[in-house]
């Protein structure tokens, strides 16, 4: 089953205001670096809208993130990382079937892809420590990073089951890229 590491919109801009940033971003740095060592696929996606500008300084990738030359870069313009981008296609040129996923944010554009990658037939694995978001206010109600976090965990976890396809976790340390 070829596997392939997708990181999602960790942009400066984007995580800026993060819980567990520097964590979350050292994290995924030595799980790229394990992928490529082990020779698995890395894509990288990128978010691009009215608020945060393709090629701004808030665009970038967070310091200590950065494509190797052969490594594709997805641009979206929605949370899916698939809606109206080449991401099919650059997992196609490489079979892969199953996609490993870190990033941000939890509950945008993580989850989107996710849901959307098991409908589509990929197998999804979440990384349980290297995705974040910031506390939000929804309604009047606070809803803390964490527990935004918990929940896409578990939705990758419990939720994700399409016919053919479904999701899981697993930590950055413990993942498996070579299945």
């Amino acid at each position: 089953m070829p596997t392939a590491l997708a990181v999602i919109d960790l942009q400066r801009q984007v995580i800026a205001d993060a819980h567990d940033r520097g964590g979350v971003v050292a994290r995924t740095a030595a799980l790229v670096e394990r992928a490529r060592t082990e020779q698995v696929p890395v894509i990288w996606v990128q978010h691009n809208a009215a608020h945060l500008v393709r090629d701004s300084d808030g665009w970038q990738l967070a310091n200590g993130l950065s494509p190797a030359a052969d490594e594709p870069v997805v641009h979206k313009q929605y949370s899916d990382a698939f809606a109206e981008t080449d991401l099919a296609d650059a997992l196609a040129k490489t079979d892969t079937d199953r996609l490993v996923i870190a990033g941000a944010a939890s509950e945008q554009c993580v989850r989107a892809t996710l849901h959307s990658a098991v409908i589509k037939g990929y197998d999804v694995v979440l990384v349980s420590d290297a995705h974040t978001t910031q506390d939000l206010v929804f309604d009047g109600h606070d809803l803390p990073a964490t527990q935004l976090i918990d929940v896409i965990n578990a939705i990758a976890q419990y939720g994700l089951v399409w016919p053919g396809a479904s999701g899981s976790t697993a930590t950055a340390a413990t993942v498996d890229l070579t299945t």
